[in-house]
């Protein structure tokens, strides 16, 4: 056995499975994992699922995988895996058609000006940089953003936002949120003051509604927040469903 399988085989049985049947696994993603591999070489989430699949059931051969979407590496919370190319066509395609809800929970170190809004933008990627910048009116090459927002608690010194996507663009959340003084704790990219210990930013995907693409029922899945101290605080006397 190689040290890389070695590495994955101890990795995986950390793996915070929320949801799995035949056709979809969701995994409650820590934030120092990224969902594919990159140029930093760290082995994947993708391949430590697959690792706990192969190992689960017993399978010979490659398994298949498909990755439906993706979270920034610092960002915690609910990634969606096809476990079949059916189901993986499929997810892809409600995706398209904006047919998933996806919640996220963002702690940021200022109040937005209204306690619900809504912000839509135009982002432009800067791909040297791996940064989008807002821009108020259309672009070249900028994409129309749009989320919703609601806050729902505060700390001593941070906001706790509920944000649901209704695009799926680039660095969305972080830049947008930035772009109205709500900087997220620990995004130093986008203007937060300090660095978090672990190297995460205060963003999570928490919550995923979708119909099944096989089952044809209605799916909801909750990741619980992280443990750090400041998801305690501050979600400890509100209630989150």
């Amino acid at each position: 056995m190689s040290s890389q399988q070695q590495t994955i085989n101890i990795k995986q049985q950390a793996l915070d499975i929320l949801f799995e049947d035949n056709h979809l696994i969701v995994v409650n993603k820590k934030s120092s994992d990224i969902v594919q591999g990159d140029k930093t070489g760290d082995i994947p989430l993708s391949e430590k699922i697959k690792t706990y699949i192969k190992q689960k059931y017993n399978k010979s051969g490659d398994v298949f995988l498909g990755v439906t979407h993706r979270i920034d590496r610092p960002t915690s919370g609910i990634v969606l895996f096809a476990k079949t190319s059916k189901s993986l066509t499929r997810i892809n395609q409600m995706f398209k058609d904006k047919e998933i809800k996806k919640t996220y929970l963002a702690i940021t170190d200022n109040k937005p000006t209204e306690n619900t809004g809504s912000l839509t933008n135009f982002l432009l990627k800067n791909e040297k940089q791996n940064k989008s910048f807002v821009y108020k009116d259309e672009k070249n090459g900028a994409k129309k953003a749009i989320l919703h927002y609601k806050l729902i608690n505060k700390s001593d010194n941070f906001f706790l936002l509920e944000v649901e996507l209704e695009t799926g663009r680039h660095h969305q959340i972080r830049c947008q949120l930035a772009n109205i003084s709500c900087h997220i704790k620990g995004d130093l990219k986008y203007g937060a003051k300090r660095s978090n210990p672990d190297g995460s930013i205060s963003l999570h995907a928490w919550k995923i509604q979708f119909i099944h693409p096989v089952k044809k029922e209605m799916i909801e899945i909750i990741a619980p927040t992280p443990s750090e101290n400041i998801w305690k605080e501050i979600t400890s006397n509100i209630k989150l469903n």
